[in-house]
């Protein structure tokens, strides 16, 4: 998997070193949270039985918080 990974990226030109764990924390905060998906989803989806885990590779990022507090004041207008 991590051969396929530098692969992407020396065709993409990351300098990072893409490994698992980096695409996997890149799916769950960017791809699933970022875009709405409820963290109890992302856990199903990264095959995790503790949500504990999915905590550990969704980090919840200041503009999730902001866009879920203006929800929040949206319905409460």
């Amino acid at each position: 998997m991590n051969e396929y990974l530098k692969e992407i990226a020396d065709l993409c030109g990351i300098d990072k070193k893409l490994t698992s764990p980096i695409a996997r924390h890149t799916f769950a905060t960017t791809i699933t949270l970022l875009n709405g998906v409820p963290i109890e989803s992302v856990s199903k989806m990264l095959g995790h039985t503790n949500i504990w885990t999915t905590q550990h590779y969704a980090k919840i990022l200041d503009i999730k918080v902001g866009a879920d507090m203006a929800l929040l004041k949206k319905k409460l207008t």
